[in-house]
């Protein structure tokens, strides 16, 4: 059962991901926490599986410290099955001027509680050589 009939999966994720994008502007790293869930994990390259609340907004502070200040998200194809989602994608990171730091793919698994869609597990790597 879809959360909203009248949106297809692909949609209702797009909802988040723009929240995600809204929060690197903002510089809000607790809102960005927020997205995921509360035992959600953060696989990055080059670093160790951080999981909880804590841990990943500490991960996106550092990065909007270290200047990233934009995320572009773009669904390459996301699949529902019952309350858990899986989203394949491409990103953009960007600094504060536009100019782009780094860009690759991600797979996001989503888990859906209290009618809302919340990151779970998300790994990401970079396509840049």
């Amino acid at each position: 059962m879809q959360t909203q009939l009248t949106q297809s999966i692909v949609q209702q994720l797009r909802v988040c991901n723009d929240s995600f994008e809204a929060a690197f502007p903002n510089k809000d790293s607790a809102g960005l926490a927020a997205l995921y869930t509360p035992d959600g994990v953060l696989l990055p390259p080059g670093s160790s599986e951080l999981s909880g609340t804590e841990a990943i907004q500490q991960f996106w502070q550092g990065a909007m410290n270290m200047g990233v200040a934009g995320a572009k998200l773009t669904t390459i194809t996301a699949q529902e099955l019952g309350d858990t989602a899986i989203e394949q994608g491409q990103f953009v990171l960007s600094g504060a001027d536009g100019s782009p730091l780094d860009h690759g793919k991600y797979m996001v698994i989503w888990k859906r509680t209290n009618d809302q869609w919340q990151l779970h597990q998300d790994i990401w790597n970079s396509s840049q050589s």
